[in-house]
């Protein structure tokens, strides 16, 4: 597991980003593999959103653009509505995040995935995402700037 992971550490707060996903600068994270993408949030945007008391994805079969709200996230500072980074069809939605929607909070490159989109664009729309270090660096740099650390 060592090397899956990258971080940073803002304050006393360390954010995470998984090497072998994309991300959209909301903080929506795509793993395509074979055709079809896992997609959820990152460990970032789930640490500054707060506990995740709702989760609400769209149903199997919607057919997505980029761009398109496919989710949303009640929490007890924010509702969220969450972005596709990609198009597709919904395949599969993560039906345990129903009974333990905190799986977003404790784990949300792994058991807390939202989504699996059959993907109809990727190599276009990867283009448009960014790839890990690129994330960490927007992250950081957002980190700072809301502690007024610029």
């Amino acid at each position: 597991m060592a090397g899956e992971f990258i971080e940073t550490t803002v304050d006393k707060f360390v954010f995470r980003v998984k090497r072998d996903c994309w991300y959209s600068p909301s903080g929506v994270w795509v793993q395509p593999e074979d055709g079809v993408g896992r997609v959820g949030v990152s460990d970032f945007l789930q640490q500054r959103s707060g506990d995740v008391a709702f989760v609400d994805v769209r149903p199997v079969g919607t057919v997505l653009a980029a761009g398109d709200e496919f989710a949303s996230i009640e929490t007890m500072k924010v509702d969220l509505a969450l972005d596709s980074p990609v198009s597709g069809v919904i395949a599969v939605v993560n039906n345990e995040l129903a009974g333990s929607p905190e799986l977003v909070n404790e784990d949300p490159y792994g058991e807390g995935w939202l989504a699996l989109v059959e993907l109809s664009d990727w190599e276009a729309e990867r283009r448009t995402l960014l790839d890990a270090d690129q994330y960490l660096e927007m992250i950081r740099v957002q980190a700072l700037e809301e502690m007024g650390r610029t």
